[in-house]
């Protein structure tokens, strides 16, 4: 069956950094976009970023442009999302989230498959 498993969350003081890893299994994970979203208590899930399954585009959220980076290997399956300068508004449950189809790619309900997310914590 599909997973999606989400590592690497912690808590950090502001101005840290983090590597969020995602990795893949029961689907064909290079023929997939793959997004972050995050979610804040009593907030709505956010899109952070996406990207294209060649990994040749991306898209980001402009609350963390410049600082996050979003990358992908599809030789091993795996996502990943780098944090840097990270701020304590960045604090929020972070979960990986695969797509077959290009449509919005910010977009939750663009998306088919999500992971059980990961918890960052930033502290000021």
């Amino acid at each position: 069956q599909v997973q999606l498993v989400e590592s690497g969350g912690g808590s950090v003081q502001a101005g840290g950094s983090l590597r969020l890893s995602c990795t893949a299994s029961g689907f064909t994970y290079s023929t997939y976009y793959m997004g972050w979203f995050r979610q804040a208590p009593g907030n709505q899930r956010e899109g952070v970023a996406s990207i294209s399954p060649g990994g040749f585009s991306t898209w980001y959220a402009n609350s963390v442009k410049g600082r996050f980076t979003i990358s992908r290997d599809n030789a091993k399956n795996t996502l990943y999302l780098q944090m840097n300068s990270l701020k304590p508004e960045d604090t929020a449950m972070y979960y990986c989230a695969a797509a077959r189809y290009d449509r919005s790619p910010l977009y939750e309900g663009s998306y088919d498959y999500w992971g059980q997310g990961a918890q960052v914590t930033v502290s000021s």
